[in-house]
Parts: C-alpha cells; sequence; structure tokens
C-alpha cells in the first residue's frame, strides 16, 4: 500500500509542476525554486511532515521534499545549537542528497561522450 501512496502523491506533485509549466509563463528554474520554497513553508508550519509520515518516498523525493528537509534541519539544529542552527542546520541536513548528486553527475560526465549537434 506505501507505494501506492508513494505513486499518488508523488504524482499529484509533479503533475502541478506540469500544470504550471503548460498554464503559466513560469520558467522551469522558477517553478524548481516554488517548489522548494513552498516545502521549506508548508515543513516550517508543520504541515507537510504527516504528508511524508503517511506518503513516504512520494513526499520526500519531489522538490518540496528538499525544502521539508531544509526547514526540519533548521528546527533541529536551533533547537540544539542556538541562532547558529539557522546556518548549519540546512547544509547538514542536505549534505547527503547534494553530495549523491554532484557525484552522479560527475560520473555520468566522464561516462557520457558529448556531441556536437
Amino acid at each position: 500500500m506505501i507505494f501506492l501512496k508513494a505513486f499518488v502523491v508523488g504524482g499529484l506533485i509533479c503533475a502541478i509542476g506540469q500544470l504550471l509549466i503548460d498554464c503559466t509563463k513560469l520558467t522551469p528554474a522558477r517553478i524548481l525554486v516554488l517548489f522548494v520554497t513552498v516545502g521549506v513553508l508548508l515543513g516550517a508550519v508543520g504541515v507537510y511532515e504527516p504528508l511524508v509520515e503517511w506518503a513516504g518516498m512520494g513526499a520526500s523525493v519531489p522538490l518540496t521534499g528538499f525544502g521539508y528537509l531544509l526547514a526540519k534541519g533548521t528546527k533541529e539544529a536551533v533547537s540544539s545549537q542556538g541562532l547558529l542552527g539557522v546556518l548549519t542546520g540546512p547544509l547538514t541536513a542536505g549534505a547527503a542528497g547534494i553530495t549523491a548528486a554532484m557525484v552522479s553527475g560527475l560520473l555520468v560526465s566522464l561516462l557520457a561522450k558529448p556531441k556536437d549537434k
């Protein structure tokens, strides 16, 4: 059942993104920033956490999940480190995902053979 929940929630988030691309003049970069910002806001007010618990990876993998992760990391760091946690929390929370993306990009760039158009 968790796979169905993840598929439906992740699909709805992606469908919203596709509708924003098709029905507005927003650029994809602005939509990405919007999704991360919405994730931060929903995480900060405590709305996104129950969705992540219910839908699992369907809510935590999309960009809104990255925003939620940043907000959660900031909350935890502020509670343990004080004001310094505002700076260290999001970086610590997102470090594994950012590093994985960078290493994956590096590996693909080494394995792929670019062609001139």
